[in-house]
């Protein structure tokens, strides 16, 4: 069995007196991947006071160096594609098909911001007084926490981490705990790529032991956390006190609008995709589908054929395509949302726990559809975080839209339509951070930003060139000649 250990300033740290968790493969949870060490106050002091020593020699890093070493990390990780996204599957629950193509996406990220640790960060502008120059720099924030989620246990963390370091801060990263084991191979990556001793520091274990103690650190300067919104809630409150700048990305409940004039076929086949696949435990994942009353019933028809090619299988099996849950409370959380969801409307499909082997044996929920519910209904409203889809009837596009916004999230919706006029009314009225036509709901390209409204987020942005008005801080200059 493997034994993880925390990363910190340059060294793997030996347990001492370690109390652990174990790392289980959700397909399969009589396989134990890993003994995953729990993490107490003392070792993100450590932590961070690595991060603070580092600081100054890596923000007087060169840019070309910087960049070096991400392409370098870039460069180590394709190499490692397979054996990664193999133990992304393994320990997280995300079929090959998708895990794979997760550390591709994790690739492009560092390459992306490889390139922008060369790009210019600041402007001239205008001074008011003859002869003196007036500009703005662009400087790291220092010391930042990086907290991330299970679900993109690859891309998420480097689309954070990688424009941390490309603008010269340091990281004390806590990963979620049911990831640890991909995190570390992440982190020994970007080590053998030759990150300076101290400039990335790991530290594993419960967010509910250390997680507080990072985030109220006051040798952090910035956070930048993905995970729930309790829990991000509460950061951000924090982070205000100390006056240091956050970034939160949190729930959705995402909606797909279906029009009369739509490919219904198309419509069915990315819906299907966007709340089924990988067990639909994305943020992003598609949670309502609200169809115009016209064409409903073929498109149920339509979705449930699209569902039924998706195989429900362990996420090491190439086939599969949906996949189990990640952990235990993750299944009795869905399983509990089924149950509500038959006595507020009907279960069109599915509904429950396969219990023909060798599903048994893991998290495994049946992809399931939800009819006939009330868009205030609590399944309508709440973040399931699941295989469920929840499929509402509109008269319109006005009431379609309607239903959409009847959500405290905001995060990812789409319409599907050849109507230009549904299009633009869409587009203007609809309250999220991403929107989409002609599409499914889940993710974005690696180079836009990305982000929600309302509850989804605290109204910042990641990736792209969002990530530097996050990861810096402007100092404005003045310069006028001596004796003037």
């Amino acid at each position: 069995m493997n034994t993880l250990s925390h990363y910190v300033a340059g060294e793997w740290l030996a347990a001492k007196d370690e109390q652990w968790s174990e790392d289980l493969n959700p397909s399969d949870t009589t396989q134990i991947l890993a003994r995953v060490p729990q993490g107490q106050p003392a070792v993100v002091d450590r932590a961070v006071e690595a991060a603070q020593s580092a600081f100054r020699a890596w923000k007087a890093t060169p840019g070309p160096a910087k960049a070096e070493i991400l392409h370098k990390a870039a460069n180590l990780l394709a190499q490692k594609r397979q054996e990664l996204g193999t133990l992304v599957a393994l320990e997280v629950g995300k079929p090959l098909g998708e895990a794979v193509p997760e550390v591709d996406r994790g690739v492009a990220i560092l390459r992306y911001f490889a390139e922008e640790a060369v790009h210019p960060m600041g402007m001239v502008i205008p001074a008011q007084t003859a002869g003196s120059l007036q500009f703005s720099l662009r400087q790291p924030l220092g010391p930042v926490a990086i907290i991330s989620p299970w679900n993109f246990p690859v891309a998420i963390p480097l689309w954070k981490m990688a424009p941390a370091l490309a603008y010269g801060n340091t990281i004390v990263w806590k990963p979620a705990e049911v990831a640890s084991f991909v995190a570390t191979r992440l982190v020994e990556v970007l080590a053998e790529a030759g990150l300076p001793a101290g400039v990335l520091n790991l530290v594993l274990g419960k967010g509910s032991t250390i997680g507080n103690v990072l985030t109220g650190h006051k040798g952090i300067r910035g956070i930048s956390f993905t995970g729930s919104d309790t829990v991000g809630m509460s950061i951000g409150e924090t982070a205000a006190k100390n006056n240091i700048k956050y970034q939160l990305e949190m729930g959705g409940k995402n909606a797909a609008i279906v029009l009369a004039d739509a490919d219904l076929q198309q419509a069915a086949k990315l819906i299907a995709a966007g709340a089924m696949r990988f067990a639909g435990q994305k943020c992003t994942a598609t949670s309502r589908a609200i169809v115009v009353s016209e064409v409903n019933d073929s498109f149920i028809d339509r979705l449930a054929a699209e569902i039924h090619t998706l195989p429900l299988a362990p996420a090491n099996d190439p086939r599969s395509a949906i996949g189990p849950l990640v952990e235990r409370s993750a299944l009795e959380k869905v399983n509990y949302y089924a149950e509500l969801g038959a006595k507020e409307g009907q279960i069109a499909l599915g509904g429950k726990a396969p219990a023909e082997a060798p599903l048994k044996q893991g998290y495994f929920f049946e992809p399931t559809v939800v009819v006939g519910v009330s868009p205030d209904a609590r399944i309508a409203q709440e973040e399931v975080f699941g295989p469920v889809l929840v499929v509402h009837q509109a008269r319109s596009v006005e009431e379609a839209i309607a239903i959409a916004n009847n959500s405290r999230y905001g995060l990812s919706v789409s319409l599907f339509t050849r109507d230009i006029n549904a299009m633009l009314e869409y587009i203007h009225d609809i309250e999220c951070g991403m929107v989409r036509i002609n599409g499914d709901t889940t993710g974005v390209d690696p180079h836009a930003p990305f982000g929600g409204m309302k509850s989804s987020s605290s109204h910042s942005r990641e990736q792209g060139p969002a990530a530097l008005e996050f990861f810096t801080e402007v100092k404005t200059v003045q310069v006028n000649a001596a004796g003037a």
